[in-house]
């Protein structure tokens, strides 16, 4: 009998880093955070501070979950998530993510149109709870928590790590919710270039 699949929820925050052209930023990773699906306790995070040499550190924690995993889920990651963690890997000579399949609540929805399809948005509409009984929704940042946050200031770091400590938390309730109403398409690749596009298994043991 197989073993159970592990399912890595994930999430991460970024900064404007430089321009490359006029309103074109590229970003620097400033947080992310993990969790097994269905194990909330496994919940955790890695933020960019000001004793950190660039987010080298925070790219090796990652990968230590994304090397364990079978699929990874989350908002959009196939677009903005994986690649950006991609190519901060691949500017610190560090080994690139490998294909992996994905999950992606926004991505693999249902085909419709004219409807928003932000995470807060489709936290407001399905209204998924918690074991507890209470209603999830997005944590909100103004403007001014996120330009505290991306200064790494003491108080802005504890806002990042609420953030996407809650992110996370809030996407595993609503994917649970779109599968049991039967609003995502199955999981599929992302194959980001490197490695062999048939080697999809997380863990080998």
């Amino acid at each position: 009998m197989g073993r159970p699949l592990r399912i890595l929820d994930f999430d991460v925050e970024n900064r404007p880093l430089t321009y490359w052209q006029p309103d074109c930023p590229t970003a620097e990773i400033t947080a992310v955070a993990c969790m097994w699906a269905g194990d909330h306790d496994s919940l955790d995070a890695y933020l960019l501070t000001p004793k950190d040499d660039g987010p080298k550190n925070l790219l090796l924690w990652f990968l230590g979950w994304y090397n364990e995993a079978d699929i990874v889920t989350g908002h959009y990651i196939r677009r903005h998530d994986l690649p950006i963690i991609n190519g901060a890997l691949y500017e610190l000579g560090l080994p690139l993510l490998g294909p992996k399949m994905t999950h992606d609540t926004k991505l693999d929805m249902f085909v419709k149109a004219d409807i928003p399809a932000t995470q807060e948005f489709l936290l407001e509409t399905l209204k998924p709870v918690c074991p507890l009984g209470f209603p999830v929704s997005k944590q909100h940042m103004s403007q001014t928590d996120w330009r505290e946050s991306n200064r790494l200031t003491p108080e802005g770091l504890l806002k990042a790590r609420a953030r996407v400590m809650s992110d996370v938390h809030d996407h595993s309730h609503l994917r649970e919710e779109m599968l049991r109403r039967n609003m995502l398409r199955p999981p599929r690749i992302w194959n980001p270039g490197s490695g062999f596009s048939e080697v999809t298994e997380g863990r080998h043991r």
